[in-house]
């Protein structure tokens, strides 16, 4: 069983930058693909980025690509996601996930066994 907690979530203003993060109480952590997925008001889910277990592949989504940087701290169970930039259509709930993976990560929802509550990032224009 792997818990997971994100953090780091807030009211910002457009252009500012936000870092997120997800802790997790897995026992061997670096055996687990993480991947952030976004919801906003009215939309569907969609993934944002992707890191393997060892921090060695990472992914991204074309809205997103340029603009924020993910990384990973196995030592302390905890994956990052930097935002930069931000824009009002970055506003959603944020959620980190992780799937057991060797060498690989998932970008789709059904690729992954664990979930977090979520954490509301809301930009102001």
């Amino acid at each position: 069983q792997v818990q997971l907690q994100e953090s780091g979530g807030g009211l910002v203003q457009a252009g500012d930058s936000l870092r997120l993060s997800c802790a997790a109480s897995a026992r061997r952590f670096g055996s687990y693909a993480v991947g952030w997925f976004r919801q906003a008001p009215g939309k569907e889910r969609e993934f944002v980025a992707a890191i393997s277990a060892n921090g060695a592949r990472t992914a991204f989504a074309e809205s997103v690509e340029g603009r924020l940087t993910i990384s990973r701290d196995n030592a302390q169970n905890t994956v990052y996601l930097h935002l930069n930039s931000l824009k009002p259509e970055d506003t959603a709930v944020y959620y980190c996930a992780a799937g057991e993976s060797v060498y690989w990560y998932y970008t789709k929802e059904h690729e992954y066994g664990y979930w977090g509550q979520g954490t509301q990032v809301t930009v102001s224009p």
